[in-house]
């Protein structure tokens, strides 16, 4: 045998710590918040097309058990060192997942909401206190960051309007009033978003690797027309269908263009527009006849496969413990 020591290799360059917990990803929550967002156009389906009810109940409540497993895994990253909370905020997927993972807790609320509402209102409760704190936490992180990250993105939406998600699950819940305060706020704000983005966009091209994101654009247009259709705002709904509707055949047209990089975990920014749409349709389908209903069908049918595909493949690259170097998430 031989005296000599056994050779120890270098640590590879931005490798996670052992142990799963320690390196939990926030990148793993968009499509999280993809998949509940398709579980409730599915039970939307239900009662639109006369779809399967056990379609969208059976997917719902697959994804909150995943949602749950999540939250637990980064509450355990979060429980060894807090301050990993402030480094995620600080990168781009960072704050796109910190901001899914509070919203997710909207949806959540309102899956819980057909079973056990008084649950389903201490969720929400708990939901829009974790996103008022994210947002907070995001607007730290940039203020102490170099000027580049205070640039606005899409993901700004998911941050700062993302509260237009709530009333999904409130006014169902009988909050009329919070959600309606809510609408009042966040429109605003994401119209300032939009145009800002708009005017960056005509002065430089978003590198490839960040294109998914745009599509991110497309979410508050959904939700603000669903929310619409619950506060009975028929026209304003309506008008937000069809602007809908031109951004969804805008981007099939321009789909090479933001698909150009390889896949990564910013592909889920693709997941919660597609079901939010397919969501916006079934609320119109009421008041705007069969041309939602249709389009709701035939877009729901493409967005399952799609979203499945990319959550699969993000959870994928979680499992292999890939995901956390590949978005620098923060180690505890």
């Amino acid at each position: 045998m031989s005296d000599q020591p056994p050779r120890i290799r270098p640590k590879p360059f931005n490798t996670p710590p052992r142990g799963f917990w320690r390196a939990t990803p926030p990148a793993i929550f968009p499509p999280i918040l993809g998949l509940f967002g398709l579980g409730l156009a599915w039970r939307q389906a239900g009662h639109v097309l006369g779809a399967p009810v056990w379609i969208g109940e059976m997917m719902l409540g697959a994804v909150s058990l995943l949602y749950l497993f999540a939250l637990v895994s980064y509450g355990a990253k979060l429980a060894r060192r807090f301050g990993a909370l402030l480094d995620d905020a600080r990168i781009l997927p960072g704050r796109a997942g910190l901001s899914a993972m509070s919203a997710s807790g909207f949806l959540l609320a309102a899956t819980l909401a057909s079973y056990d509402a008084v649950l389903a209102q201490a969720v929400l409760f708990v939901a829009l206190a974790a996103h008022a704190v994210v947002a907070v936490t995001i607007v730290l992180a940039m203020a102490r960051g170099p000027a580049e990250q205070r640039r606005v993105t899409p993901v700004w939406h998911l941050s700062f309007a993302g509260f237009i998600i709530a009333p999904v699950a409130a006014v169902p819940l009988g909050w009329v009033g919070l959600s309606a305060a809510i609408f009042a706020t966040t429109l605003p704000v994401a119209a300032a978003i939009w145009i800002v983005s708009a005017l960056q966009f005509a002065r430089a091209d978003v590198p490839p690797p960040l294109r998914p994101l745009l599509a991110i654009h497309m979410a508050p247009v959904a939700l603000f027309g669903i929310v619409a259709a619950l506060l009975g705002y028929e026209r304003l709904a309506l008008g937000f269908g069809w602007l809908g509707i031109t951004g969804l055949a805008v981007c099939l047209l321009g789909i090479r263009y933001l698909t150009r990089a390889d896949f990564s975990a910013l592909y889920g920014a693709f997941t919660f527009p597609l079901a939010a749409f397919a969501a916006l349709m079934f609320a119109l389908a009421p008041a705007g006849g069969a041309v939602f209903r249709i389009l709701g069908g035939l877009e729901l049918a493409a967005a399952t496969l799609a979203i499945a595909y990319i959550a699969a493949k993000v959870m994928q690259l979680w499992a292999k413990g890939r995901l956390a170097t590949a978005t620098n998430a923060a180690t505890a």
